[in-house]
Parts: structure tokens; sequence; C-alpha cells
């Protein structure tokens, strides 16, 4: 794509800022592990952890993504930009789904407004590391530099 960056001189960064993402779903899942343990994997109750609602499936559903973002950050080599992309498409649509279900009995993961909203943000953050993460070589630098000087 001629119109994503590659090389950014901030790609360490945001390579960076890709992984703390993940590790925020992973502490968040573990959390919401301990907290929601002992209750129905979809339960509806009032269980948070960090503030935001969550049940045992959701707390599940956080670690993998979270991991899943991790090692993709720790491979490299511009499989975190395809992860970090794909991950945040489908927090996003995750939280979607939460918004529209937030106060029925189809609310499986249990979020509230806070939790969309969080989700939301990781989501925009991921989708914005993946986007100016990618490396390649200095062709498709001169490539996506002539791109972006076209008016």
């Amino acid at each position: 794509m001629a119109h994503t960056p590659v090389n950014h001189p901030a790609r360490p960064i945001y390579r960076a800022i890709g992984g703390l993402t993940g590790l925020y779903l992973v502490v968040f899942g573990v959390i919401g592990f301990f907290v929601s343990s002992g209750e129905p994997f979809f339960g509806q109750g009032d269980t948070q952890a960090l503030g935001q609602g969550t049940n045992l499936g959701f707390s599940l559903f956080s670690i993998a993504v979270g991991a899943v973002v991790l090692a993709g950050t720790a491979i490299g080599r511009n499989l975190d930009v395809l992860v970090n992309q794909w991950m945040a498409y489908l927090i996003m649509v995750v939280s979607l789904a939460g918004l529209a279900f937030v106060r029925t009995e189809a609310n499986i993961f249990n979020v509230s407004v806070a939790t969309v909203i969080v989700l939301m943000v990781l989501s925009m953050v991921l989708l914005m590391a993946g986007m100016y993460g990618k490396v390649g070589t200095d062709e498709e630098n001169e490539a996506w530099q002539k791109a972006r000087l076209v008016l």
C-alpha cells in the first residue's frame, strides 16, 4: 500500500506502544480472571476489573488478544504491523457490539460503557501502531515518498 508510511522515523516508538497495549490487555485479562473466577463464564453481574465491566469469558478474550499482540510485537518483521491492524479491527468490532448490547441479555462479555470507551481507545492506538510501524526497503520508502508528495 503506497499510502502507508514505510520506515517512519518513530517506528520503534510505535512498536513499543503496540506492545504496551498488548501488555495492558493481558494485565486486564489476568486481573479480570481472578476477580470473576467462580462466576459463570458469560455471567452478567457487577464484576469489574480496573473500572471496566468484565466476566470470565471477556477476561480470557482479553488475555488471548493481548498475547497475540505481544507475540507479534516480539517477532516484528512487519508481522507486528499486520497483527496490530487486525487485532485493532477485532477489538473495534467487539466494542461496537458491546455498545449495541450493553443493557440487554445479549451482553455476553458483561461490558459497560467504560469498557467500550477503553476498548475503542485501545483499538485506535493499535491501529496507529500498525499504520506507522512498517519497515521496508529503500525502494518502498522512495515509492511512499513519491506517492505522498503527489497532489
